[in-house]
């Protein structure tokens, strides 16, 4: 239980390191609108972007953390603990990207919070 549990906080932290990523090069490419002429060239720019391409990279790391984590234990205790992506999110976009954290964020990711440690306590 103990091994699982630490392949779960390896993909959660690779999740949230790759959005950060992908958040910083998507900032870089300013935005995109999906269109079938142009998805060419949308994703020869994702491709050629350092920070979406090991964003992307970790995100897929992180997903065989994720299902080694589920081949050890139930995914009704797995899943809530992606729960606590939104929480990281939350804070790093606030210190990395200046985004708005108000009241209301605070709140629920203190419900998040809450919830995943519920949860994990009752293993």
């Amino acid at each position: 239980m103990r091994g699982a549990l630490v392949y779960l906080l390896v993909s959660i932290i690779c999740a949230v390191v790759g959005q950060v990523l992908l958040k910083q090069g998507m900032r870089e490419i300013g935005p995109v609108t999906l269109s079938l002429p142009g998805l060419p060239a949308l994703i020869l720019r994702l491709a050629t972007t350092p920070w979406v391409v090991i964003g992307m990279s970790l995100y897929l790391g992180g997903s065989l953390f994720w299902l080694t984590a589920l081949s050890r234990i139930d995914l009704s205790l797995a899943y809530p603990f992606a729960g606590l992506n939104y929480v990281l999110i939350l804070i790093a976009s606030y210190l990395l990207f200046g985004e708005a954290l108000n009241p209301m964020r605070v709140a629920g990711a203190l419900l998040i919070a809450l919830g995943v440690s519920l949860i994990a306590r009752s293993a």
